[in-house]
Order: structure tokens, then sequence, then C-alpha cells
């Protein structure tokens, strides 16, 4: 047992780790950045004159989900500078 747990070095599994976590990171910033924008320009359409309140709350939303992805890149390079 104690051989096969040997095959996969804890630097490959860093390396593992690290592309998990940004790639995750990055789909669900993605997904949810996609949807602020799209619910943003779905509400100005249908109330235009509450445009100034939307565009507040969609860049404190943006910011919020881009610090997530932000969140998750500096896991990765934790985990890809451990040696």
């Amino acid at each position: 047992m104690e051989a096969a747990a040997q095959l996969i070095s804890p630097a490959a599994l860093a390396w593992l780790g690290g592309g998990l976590a940004i790639g995750i990171g990055a789909l669900g910033g993605a997904i949810g950045i996609g949807n602020i924008f799209g619910k943003a320009i779905e509400s100005a359409a249908r109330q235009p004159e509450a445009l100034p309140l939307v565009q507040r709350l969609m860049f404190i939303g943006f910011a919020l989900v881009e610090a997530q992805v932000l969140y998750a890149l500096l896991i990765t390079f934790i985990l890809i500078g451990k040696k």
C-alpha cells in the first residue's frame, strides 16, 4: 500500500490541487458574472429609471464575485509554491 502512495509525489498533488482551485474558481466566477450582468441588463430594460441603483448594485456584486476568483488564484499560488 505504501508503494502505491509514493507513486504520486506531493508536488504533483499540489499542482493538481492548484489547477482544480483556479479552474473551479474561475468557472464559478464566470457563471456569477454572467448572471449579474445578464440580470442587470434585463432589469434596466424593464425599468430604465432604476438604472443608477442597478448599476451600483451590479458593480458591487461584480467586485464580490471577482474577489472569489482572486482568492482561488491566491490558493493556487500557495499550493504550487510549497515544495
